[in-house]
């Protein structure tokens, strides 16, 4: 059993609201853990929009998703916070008042004061495609994620998609797989133009293999895989030998074990109390687009008011010792100090 981890505040949600709670969080003295089902930072805007320009940033004309998520990575850095990627947060279990034992699909548990739901509309839950079959594979040679690329160096590789995702793990598992082969059911890509000119270059040297169709069937034992079948569009069948599939058919939302934890809910959203965006639970908030209250705006500086407002109530509970004294960023040297541009 693996050894309990105790922090002030566990953060469900590596997205930009999740990001920048760190971020006030950490002007009061007060160190957090993130957990995220998806294996990089910046949730919806990494995930679902990475190149997509965002207008209504405060202070930033235009930035993308992506761009959003590394500029939040780098404010946050002071701080210091420990991310768990590629996990998910399965139970938690009230020990104190308030205290929580939470524990994620990893085996991993933890013991916080505070816990800040962050999570979006739910989890992201990758969408499984269509093949008859592809259960006993999962997690052993169908992956919907790469965690570690050395995994799968020397083998033949099956990338199934035509966005993004697909594109990206293409062009990078490409140099250490033994062969690999992309397959997506049309010759046009959604992906970032870039991308796909060197995707398509190289098919065109030979290092790489293309095929347009859609996979049908899986060959092999005992969850290993040892060839897929592809059907262009005539028909006809082609048998690709391969020893992991990684299909990117894009992210479904869902609520989760969330629902189970005894909160207030109103159509799969959580109620907080405008105030501190605390629950109907001592010590557990939600931000961003997971709650809901009168005039709610499902907007990214909607969520950064409401991270502002929870850490201050967190304080409360994390240090009940100290008196919270509000300081500006701009004139406290303290904050400064943390900050380390003092």
């Amino acid at each position: 059993m693996s050894e309990t981890i105790k922090t002030d505040v566990l953060i469900v949600g590596a997205g930009p609201c999740g990001l920048f709670a760190v971020f006030e969080l950490g002007l009061l003295d007060i160190k957090a853990h993130v957990v995220d089902i998806l294996d990089k930072v910046g949730g919806q805007c990494a995930e679902l929009y990475p190149e997509k320009p965002i207008y209504d940033i405060p202070g930033i004309p235009e930035i993308t998703g992506q761009g959003l998520a590394q500029s939040l990575m780098q404010q946050i850095k002071p701080f210091n916070p420990t991310f768990h990627l590629g996990e998910m947060v399965t139970g938690i279990e009230n020990i104190g008042d308030p205290l929580y034992r939470v524990t994620t699909t990893v085996g991993k548990t933890f013991e916080t004061k505070v816990i800040v739901i962050a999570a979006g509309g739910g989890s992201f839950q990758p969408k499984r495609p269509p093949i008859d079959g592809i259960e006993p594979y999962e997690a052993k040679s169908v992956f919907y994620a790469v965690r570690k690329m050395e995994a799968f160096r020397d083998k033949n590789i099956v990338i199934v998609g035509g966005g993004d995702s697909a594109l990206d793990w293409t062009l990078n598992l490409q140099p250490i797989a033994k062969r690999l082969t992309l397959v997506h059911r049309r010759d046009d890509f959604r992906g970032a133009p870039d991308s796909v000119n060197k995707m398509r270059g190289l098919v065109a040297s030979g290092a790489m293999d293309l095929r347009i169709g859609q996979v049908t069937a899986l060959e092999g034992a005992d969850g290993q895989l040892s060839a897929i079948s592809v059907k262009d569009k005539d028909g006809k069948l082609d048998r690709v030998a391969c020893d992991a599939m990684l299909p990117f058919f894009g992210l479904t939302m869902k609520l989760g074990p969330i629902s189970d934890w005894k909160l207030d809910m109103d159509d799969e959203l959580i109620k907080v109390d405008v105030s501190t965006f605390e629950t109907n639970r001592l010590g557990i908030f939600a931000i961003g687009d997971i709650n809901t209250y009168p005039g709610k705006l499902k907007l990214i500086l909607s969520g950064f008011h409401e991270g502002a407002l929870m850490a201050q109530r967190a304080h409360h509970y994390v240090h009940p010792e100290k008196r919270l004294v509000f300081q500006y960023t701009t004139s406290s040297t303290s904050l400064q100090k943390k900050l380390g541009v003092a």
